[in-house]
Order: C-alpha cells, then structure tokens, then sequence
C-alpha cells in the first residue's frame, strides 16, 4: 500500500452544543450564540476543511425563533457554499442515512455548489417534535445547507448506520446517534436493542468515528450513557451535550477508543464547566491514524468564577459576632468582583494576541459564590443578591445574578404532612439564574414535598412537554393517567384496611417512580383517534396517529367531531332539494319503512358512514394508485346507465302524469311512493313554466329502481359507485 500523503487526509471541523438562540432577548448577551456559531464556521472556511461535523443542539430551542434560523443560514451560505469541488466521496446508501425528501448528500446535489458540507445530529434541545415530527435540521437540510444524520425514529429499537466516505486511500465511516432520553436509551442498550452496522468489506481499513449527544457522567443510576456501552471497533467519538471543554481526546484502555468531548461554544450557566476556555478541535485522518489540532474560540464572552467561605476569609471570620456588619462585609465582597472582572478582561486580551490591541473588551460574565455558613453563635449580614449585582450595571453582562449565597446542607428534620416546603435558598437562587432546564426546577421543588399519589419523576417529565415541547394536554394527561393507575391498583388488591391505604398508595407510587427512572415506563396515550384526513399521505406526512392534531383529548371535543361529522353528513332540509337535482332525491326510495322526512335523513347518515369506512380503508392500502384509478371510472358507468334507460322501452318518459299511474307493478308502486313528497309543487311550477316534459323526465328517473338505489352526494361520484357494491 503506497504511503498515505495530503491528498489522502480528511479534515473535519468538530463543534457541539452552538446553542444559536440562547438568551437572544438580552439587550447585552442576546448575540453571543449566534456570533460564536459564525465564527465556527469561518474557521472552516479558512482552514480549508473537508468538511464540518456538528454534534448536536445547534440551536438552543426546539422552535428557532426567525432571527436565530436566519443568522444559522446566513452564516451557512456565506462560508459553505463555493465553487471548490468536494473531494469525499460518498459510498454507502445515502438513502438508508438521509431521510425526507432529499436522502442525499446536498454537495451532491446538481443544483446546489456546496464546497464544505455539514454533518449534524440533533440534541436534546433541538430534536423533532410537534406536527410532522419535524426538527429545526428538516427546514436546513431541506434547504440544502446541511446533511442530517443519525436519527433515532425508534428510541427501543435502534439501529445505526454509518455514512461511507472516502478521499483517496482513507475510508471514513461516520456514525451518528441522535439524542435519545438517557433512561430509555440506557434501557434499549441492556436488552441488546442497539444494533451497529459495519462496512460489508475491508472492516480494517476504515476509521470508525461516532458523535453523540448523552449524558457523559452517572448523574443517576441511568440517566447516562455509560462508554462501554459503545461497540470497541470505533476509534473515536465525539461526544456532545457535555457544555465543559475537554478538547484532548482521551483513551478509554477497556474500549480501546478515544473520547473528545469539545463542549459548547456559548455559556449558557453560570457553572465551574463553563469558565473552562472554548474550543473546537480539526481531527484530520489519514488512513487508521488520526491528530488533533485545538482551536480557542476568540468571540466567546470572557467568564470569571470564584468560590469563598467567609468563615475562612481572614479578614471576614472575625465580624460574625459584631453588630451591623452589613456595609463592611458588602464592601469586601466588591473588592473580590472587581478583582475578578479585571481577570477577565486580561484573559480576553490574552486570547486576542495580535487582533486590534485597542478594541474593548466586552462586558464579563462574573459569578461569585459565597457560603455564608457563620461558626456558632454567630450570623453573616448579607445583602440582598440583586440588589448587590445591580452596582455593577455597566461593568457586567450579567447584572442581575453577579453573586451567589449558600449555606451547608444541614440534616433537619422530616417536613409536617401537608405543608409545601421550598428548596434550600441556594437551590432557589440557583435555579433562579440558570434554569435552563424545566425538569430541574421541577425536581427541586417536588423533593421538597410529600407527594402521595402522583409519580414525582413522570411529574417532572410532563411538565417539561408541556413547557419545552408545548404539549398543551402534557398534564392532563398524567394526571388522568396517574389517577386511572392507581384506582386500578387499589381495585385489584384485595382486603385493605381504611388505615393502610395510604401505605398502599405511596408503595404504588414508588414503585410507578423507579420503573420511570429506569426507563420501563413509557408514558402512553390513551386517547380516541380522529379520522384520516382525505388528502393525508401516511408515507410522505408520516403516521396519522402519532400526529397531536389526530388525538382527541376530552369528551367535548369528541362531542363537537360528531356534531360536526352529523352535519356535514345530514341532507338539507325543506323542498328545494328535490327541484335541484335528480340525485338528491334518490335515497327516498330506500326509505320505504320510515314515515316523513327523519327516514330518508337517517338513511342518508347511514350511507355516508358507509361511505367514509371505505374511504379510510382505501386510504390505508398498500397503493395510492389505485384509489386515484377508481374514482374516475364512476362517470363512466352512470354513462352506460343513461344509455340503457334510453334503450329500454318500460323507461320511456311518459307524456302526461296520468300515464305514468297507468303503469303497473313496481314501477306504479315506486310513482305513488315518490308522490306522496312531491307532486304538490313540482307540477303546478313545470306546469305554470311551460316545461312539463322535462319534470317529467325527472319523475321518469326517480321511477328507476336501479337509480332509486344510488348515493345522494352531488358532487361524489365514486360513493355512488361504491353504494351499489
């Protein structure tokens, strides 16, 4: 094998967790994400590389405001598109790794010049949801901007196929996996649910590189993606959701992989992992081997962070004990901000280097945390932490939440049964700050209670729906469900006593509470289902079921579908109906039995409910072809009808009414039928109108018994048709 050289390298620009979108309403911080995000993706264009891998939430929300989709796609065309020829070469089914409408990769599209194509997986933040199940990558990828990958339709049942590509003698197979909730994926991994597919020839040769979006650390039992869960043939990954940079790729001996975890490029908390400086990283690989060349990020807001235990500063131990030490404490804790926004300052200025020596720096992120713990007998004076943040208004971009105060968790004692407790102050103010994330709010204050009925994790789940993926019926539903549990529970156990009831209840709820969090319980809707729109395509819109527009949440709305469906469905009433058409008139044949015009009208709600099965059912077959095939041909036979009538002499049209009694068995008995709603008034009208001939061709055609048969719609061809079947 002849000796790698460049032309034989591939140079992929690795970034996660860009965030586009974060905090834009802020007059100060509201264009850091986007900037950051652009700065990436001139670094590609300058570094000339091959290509561009993103590892998830690229933008912060599941509904990109236009401002953030438009500085996405801006940035995206202005340094991704070009003239340069791609040099990959894709090898794989690209139908297999890039679904919708175009399943290809879009630098191979004939209408699109694309020069560094862009990989990307969704987040946590950005994944599909709602109508359609569509993600904020859908609308770039559709736009040719991006080449989406690694979705996980099936979170139970997963499988991974990697995208093929190849520039000169080095083979890259590229594997992606979406982000999957932690304890339900960490489930579909136990029970041999993930399934990995490799390259059909010389496995050896290729580079095995995955990206993902997980849980990197046991924050619960499995609420992560442990490593060694990952297949040991890969040689890298890069691992996204994780906001703290370790940029150096580090080997796992078990796996035999290396790890490169780049972080976010925006702090979207105040936290220890996001002070840690911002990079991205270009991996280039030549044949097995692969290096890796870390990029700082020079657009990133400086962030200064310190911690301090007044009980341990000299200066501040002593006054504990004294009187209205207020002023002096808050003027200690000012010099200890100061310090730190100048730290920050000399940190950007570094990270600079030569770039504009006189540009100013912009305005810090400071967090100071302060534990306020006082030794025995003593109390720390502090001021209210927005009102100490406020003096440094132009100093500080975040200038409500500079400072930060803590107490040691103490063990106290069980809360009384009925009182809603709060989280500890710190909890409080933290979540204040940085609450990102809805769940963890909602796990705080709900620790602090005593819930009896109400699983206290799927709470925090339906909570999270409803305000991040705007499931308006989240609640209800989890309640409903919850309650419908546990009435079932307590039905089938058998002898309880009134005092034990209560253990019954909370034991239920545990056990409904660890069945969640390890990923066994699946929060399943039981809901009616609303009929199949008639221009609904099940492959191309995907399933109707799973659509929240299909879900009939209450009885109400149940109720107001039928009343509409009973309206659509029933005949308009009074006698203009059978002056109008031939058709209309056509089911009072069927309503022999019936007395008066509630027959005919139940008649009619009984064939269009026939009708609208078949519908369904058509829909639902294996072929759309064929529908669109048997609906023209209605005309056709109605045709062959009109020109047996004019052949057959019993259904001549009679000159006078008189003739048309004169006839005899079914026909007779069909005309005075048909008389008893109509001779009042169509006759004297024809009659005073001078066209006698021509309602009494309409008489004529009522009189047919194979038309008296057919389905009243007007303006439904094919229900006529299928009415005879």
């Amino acid at each position: 094998m002849p000796a790698p050289t460049t032309s034989d390298t591939i140079r992929i620009l690795v970034a996660t967790d860009s965030h586009v979108g974060y905090n834009e309403r802020d007059h100060i911080r509201g264009d850091d994400s986007w900037k950051s995000f652009h700065e990436v993706m001139c670094l590609a264009k300058e570094r000339d590389v091959d290509m561009v891998l993103l590892g998830g939430d690229l933008f912060h929300e599941n509904k990109p405001s236009r401002k953030s989709m438009y500085q996405v796609m801006r940035s995206l065309r202005m340094n991704c598109l070009g003239e340069k020829p791609c040099e990959l070469e894709v090898l794989s089914d690209m139908s297999e790794n890039f679904q919708g409408a175009f399943n290809h990769v879009n630098y191979e599209d004939p209408d699109i010049n694309i020069s560094i194509p862009v990989f990307s997986i969704h987040g946590n933040h950005d994944d599909p949801s709602g109508e359609g199940h569509f993600a904020a990558l859908d609308l770039l990828q559709v736009s040719g901007l991006v080449n989406y990958f690694g979705r996980t339709p099936e979170s139970d049942n997963i499988q991974i196929k990697p995208v093929l590509l190849q520039k000169g003698n080095t083979k890259l197979a590229l594997y992606g996996m979406s982000n999957v909730r932690d304890e339900r994926l960490f489930r579909t991994f136990r029970d041999g649910k993930v399934k990995f597919f490799q390259p059909g020839t010389q496995k050896q040769d290729w580079f095995n590189l995955m990206t993902v979006h997980q849980n990197h650390h046991s924050y619960t039992e499995t609420g992560f993606l442990p490593e060694n869960f990952l297949p040991s043939f890969l040689d890298l990954v890069v691992w996204g959701h994780e906001h703290e940079c370790l940029i150096d790729p580090k080997y796992n001996p078990e796996m035999n992989f290396h790890v490169m975890q780049p972080g976010s490029s925006v702090a979207t908390s105040l936290m220890p992992g996001e002070a840690v400086a911002k990079h991205v990283a270009i991996v280039s690989v030549t044949g097995r081997d692969f290096k890796v060349e870390p990029i700082r990020l020079k657009t990133v807001r400086p962030f200064a962070m310190k911690e301090i235990v007044l009980s341990e500063e000299k200066d501040i131990k002593k006054i504990a004990r004294k009187d209205d030490h207020r002023a002096e404490l808050t003027r200690h804790l000012i010099t200890i901000v100061d310090e730190l926004i100048e730290q920050a300052k000399a940190e950007w200025r570094e990270m600079q280097e030569d770039d504009d020596p006189e540009e100013e720096a912009p305005k810090p992120l400071i967090r100071l945390r302060v534990e306020y713990s006082a030794p025995g007998g003593g109390n720390y004076d502090c001021e209210n932490p927005q009102r100490f943040s406020n003096r440094f208004v132009e100093k500080v971009a975040n200038v409500n939440d500079v400072i930060q105060f803590h107490r040691k968790k103490s063990s106290g004692t069980r809360p009384t049964k009925g009182v809603a407790d709060m989280p500890e102050e710190s909890v409080l103010a933290q979540l204040a700050i940085d609450s990102v994330r809805i769940e963890k709010l909602v796990r705080e204050f709900l620790q602090a209670q005593n819930l009896t009925i109400l699983p206290q994790n799927s709470f925090g789940d339906a909570v999270s729906q409803f305000v991040d993926k705007d499931d308006r019926h989240a609640m209800e539903t989890f309640v409903q469900d919850s309650l419908k549990s546990q009435v079932k529970h307590l039905m089938d156990v058998d002898k309880v006593e009134e005092d034990d009831l209560m253990d019954v209840v909370d034991q239920y709820r545990s056990k409904q509470e660890q069945l969640f969090a390890a990923g066994e319980l699946k929060r399943v809707r039981k809901a009616k289902i609303r009929p199949k729109p008639d221009g609904w395509n099940s492959d191309f819109d995907g399933s109707w079921e799973d659509q929240p527009a299909a879900i009939i949440h209450s009885d109400y709305e149940a109720q107001e579908d039928e009343e509409d469906a009973a309206s659509v469905m029933a005949p308009p009433k009074g006698r203009g109906k059978v002056a109008g058409t031939t058709k209309a008139a056509a089911p009072a044949k069927k309503a022999a039995p019936a007395k008066g015009g509630r027959g005919r009208k139940k008649v009619v709600e009984q064939s269009e409910e026939e009708e609208e099965d078949n519908d369904i059912l058509m829909v639902d077959s294996d072929g759309e072809e064929s529908q669109l095939f048997v609906q023209p041909a209605a005309p056709k036979r109605s045709t062959q009808r009109a020109a047996a009538r004019k052949a057959s002499p019993v259904k001549k049209a009679p000159t006078t009414r008189g003739s048309g009694r004169a006839r005899g068995g079914a026909a007779a008995k069909s005309q005075a039928k048909l008389d008893f709603s109509q001779p009042s008034f169509s006759q004297p009208r024809s009659q005073a109108n001078g066209t006698s001939t021509k309602v009494q061709q309409i008489h004529d055609d009522i009189s047919d018994e194979d038309e008296a048969f057919e389905a009243a719609p007007s303006a439904a061809p094919v229900r006529s048709t299928r009415s005879k079947r």
